[in-house]
């Protein structure tokens, strides 16, 4: 086994050395650490040791930094003789400043495990594709044409249900739950494009949806000059819109797979993808991140290539590994029974394209 990377050995021994300190003439066993820092989500005792292993640390993810700043940046509050960790609404001024002293040092540290040596830009690295330091965050989705809702798409409808409106709810619901899970402190906002307002643009802006379906997707598409990938219509790929990029050999467009099924119909068999991340054009220090499709099962692989608790660590290390700072990817998404397969950035069939390449 290669020996860890200093980086995780810094974050490893700082988080021993915070358990270690004294509480109640004491030191803290990983035990009783583990059980403080199950307050949002239990901890396995042997998840915290892996934490401070200095042959194998694994990474912590941020909210548990964060319980970690509140619990050491505290005096140690005691019930039943048993550690707790105090509100943060309850911190006295001193406590706080303290904690967020201790909570920006745990993150930096664990901002140089996961791109070691990258610019400490905190818009585009140092964290999560869809970790944020700063908010608000707010999701675009692209608005399902009148002739395609559902009859409680509408006012007069007794069972009115706003969301009908929206296109692509798969992906919004499993995008909007992570954002607001992965950033517990930011606001998350959901827009139509017909809603969006001029202050929705300029903080970290998600686009999710093609070109036919939001038109704030095709604006920023084309703003975008520098990025070498479009999409646009095309008659023999009905409902959806095709990709292009742009390559030393000449422009290659990107088209899903369909099949023919034993009564003749088409089936959907693989769609693609678009993830793509780049300073917001609007406010260059937040950023703007697409994820898009031919279909909306392309939209739904490219959000869920990092949120799926399987395989988003790996891509997320392909992400880092890869790239500094903006990327964009075409990638494949299988479908099978009808179902989104999440794509793995680390297999190389499921890359279609890759900028900056």
């Amino acid at each position: 086994m290669a020996a860890p990377a200093t980086q995780a050995l810094r974050l490893a021994r700082a988080l021993r050395e915070l358990r270690k300190s004294t509480w109640d003439d004491r030191t803290l066993t990983q035990a009783q650490l583990a059980k403080v820092l199950s307050r949002e989500g239990r901890v396995a005792t042997a998840t915290l040791a892996s934490w401070e292993s200095t042959t194998n640390p694994k990474l912590p993810p941020p909210e548990k930094l964060r319980l970690y700043a509140l619990f050491f940046a505290t005096p140690r509050s005691v019930a039943n003789n048993e550690p707790r960790i105090v509100a943060e609404e309850d911190l006295t001024p001193e406590e706080r400043t303290a904690f967020n002293v201790l909570k920006t040092t745990l993150l930096e540290l664990r901002a140089a495990v996961r791109l070691p040596g990258a610019s400490a830009d905190p818009t585009l690295v140092a964290r999560y594709t869809w970790e944020f330091p700063t908010g608000p965050i707010t999701i675009i989705c692209p608005e399902t044409p009148a002739k395609e809702r559902s009859p409680l798409a509408s006012k007069s409808d007794p069972n009115y249900t706003r969301l009908y409106r929206y296109a692509d709810l798969d992906a919004l619901i499993e995008l909007y739950g992570h954002l607001r899970a992965t950033n517990p402190q930011l606001e998350v906002f959901h827009r139509l494009p017909s809603e969006v307002k001029a202050d929705d643009l300029s903080g970290h802006l998600v686009l999710l949806g093609g070109v036919g379906w939001n038109d704030v997707t095709r604006r920023f598409l084309k703003t975008l000059g520098h990025v070498p990938i479009s999409q646009f219509s095309q008659d023999d790929v009905p409902a959806g819109e095709i990709f292009a990029a742009s390559k030393e050999s000449g422009r290659q467009t990107y088209r899903p797979v369909m099949e023919t099924d034993a009564d003749g119909s088409e089936l959907l068999v693989e769609d693609v993808a678009l993830l793509l991340r780049v300073p917001n054009p609007h406010n260059i220090d937040r950023t703007l991140t697409i994820c898009n499709g031919v279909y909306s099962r392309g939209v739904l692989g490219a959000v869920r290539c990092l949120t799926d608790a399987v395989v988003r660590d790996s891509n997320e290390a392909y992400l880092a590994t890869r790239f500094q700072g903006a990327f964009g990817i075409l990638m494949r998404v299988p479908i099978v029974r009808g179902e989104a397969l999440t794509p793995d950035l680390e297999n190389a069939s499921t890359r279609l394209y890759e900028w900056p390449a």
